[in-house]
């Protein structure tokens, strides 16, 4: 039997003074178009916090404080299984522009449905 491809990382959500989440739209990949919270792979010498901070650098030209955490996720995706470490974070100082999302927006907690998220970003919402 193969051995599954692992995938750990960690994501961000992002909320504001008016309770909204940051959603971002996937422009790359197998998984194009499915909408995600912002993050990414933590690298060997990083703690998820210190991973948190620079993907959301790298990618959104932006810095978040890491509040608190919210959960863990494991899914299996067809071609892997993601551990998905969640935080409620905010925006410090900056302007969440998009740098590799192909759209992002700000939805209310009653607006979470309005948008297809992927699988695991899903069953993170469940835990809010």
């Amino acid at each position: 039997m193969l051995k599954r491809k692992r995938i750990e990382v960690v994501a961000a959500i992002i909320r504001d003074d008016e309770g909204r989440i940051f959603a971002t739209q996937r422009g790359y990949g197998a998984m194009k178009d499915g909408w995600e919270f912002p993050g990414g792979k933590i690298e060997a010498d990083e703690t998820p916090e210190q991973a948190l901070k620079r993907e959301i650098r790298e990618e959104l030209a932006a810095e978040i404080a890491v509040d608190d955490f919210l959960c863990t996720v494991e899914w299996d995706y067809p071609d892997f299984h993601l551990t998905m470490h969640c935080y409620w974070c905010h925006v410090e100082s900056g302007t969440l522009t998009l740098k590799e999302h192909e759209a992002a927006r700000w939805l209310t907690p009653d607006q979470l449905d309005t948008v297809d998220w992927l699988p695991a970003d899903r069953e993170a919402i469940s835990k809010f």
